[in-house]
């Protein structure tokens, strides 16, 4: 760009270069850091990394079970990245990466799980790999219901977001694969609904109903399943309702192990 115009952006008050890559993206500005050691300190500004941390973060850091420690914007935006823990350890935050879109993931404790996690049903037990200090395991019920809420105040404007149930099951599990499950999204008068199953059915299983999407494996070693989509507005504060439930009931299950409900942006 500088030969076909002539100008040596380099030469610019590293202040004005930091204004423009603040209207870029945070994967942009650290491709144009490697352009040059001016852009390399324009790019650490806090100036660029403040306009992709969003506006009530001090509100939200706030809510943390740990205090967040940083030195720049830019490394808050970074540690933001990995999810922290809010709301006495029953959420967890975290940033997009590519975007600063905030997301949110709801733990099973604050889920309302068929019944409320009767102790004759459903149990609460600890586990590795996961964010919360405690998950909901099934231990024998023959209807299953999860549900969960958020206020959409607590999202991004204008994004188009994801839900997805993060679980497990055990070697033991029964029962999840057939009959299959019915999910909902709803936020006003828009409701996003599909049909799935939490594992994959035996040939001899499968009926009539089909079913939208699969089971997806994480990094995390966790797996999930989407539940629907909704848009956020300007402005906009409704409640967003997620659901998943049996479309039949009366078959005995066991063995799920549900971490939470996870909302992020939709790629």
């Amino acid at each position: 760009m500088a030969e076909r115009t002539g100008v040596d952006f380099s030469r610019l008050p590293e202040g004005c270069i930091s204004n423009v890559l603040s209207l870029t993206s945070p994967p942009e500005v650290c491709r144009f850091a490697m352009v040059s050691q001016v852009f390399f300190s324009a790019a650490a500004s806090d100036t660029v990394w403040e306009r992709f941390i969003p506006s009530d973060i001090d509100e939200i850091l706030l809510r943390a079970v740990d205090r967040i420690e940083f030195s720049s914007k830019r490394e808050l935006y970074f540690r933001l990245c990995n999810p922290i823990l809010i709301n006495d350890g029953k959420m967890s935050f975290f940033l997009e990466k590519s975007s600063g879109k905030k997301c949110y993931m709801l733990s099973a404790r604050q889920l309302s799980i068929t019944w409320t996690c009767t102790p004759r049903y459903w149990r609460w037990i600890s586990v590795d790999n996961t964010r919360f200090e405690e998950v909901a395991e099934l231990l024998n019920v023959c209807w299953l219901e999860i549900r969960g809420k958020l206020n959409t105040r607590q999202l991004s404007q204008h994004t188009r977001y994801a839900v997805y149930l993060v679980f497990n099951l055990s070697k033991a599990s029964y029962g999840l694969g057939h009959p299959p499950q019915e999910t909902s999204v709803k936020l006003g008068a828009h409701v996003s609904s599909h049909i799935t199953r939490l594992k994959t059915p035996l040939k001899t299983e499968y009926s009539a109903y089909g079913y939208d999407y699969e089971v997806v494996s994480r990094e995390d070693g966790w797996m999930e399943i989407e539940l629907g989509e909704f848009d956020t507005e300007c402005g906009d504060d409704g409640e967003v309702e997620m659901k998943l439930m049996e479309i039949k009931g009366g078959h005995w299950k066991r063995c799920l192990i549900v971490q939470g409900i996870e909302i992020r942006p939709r790629k």
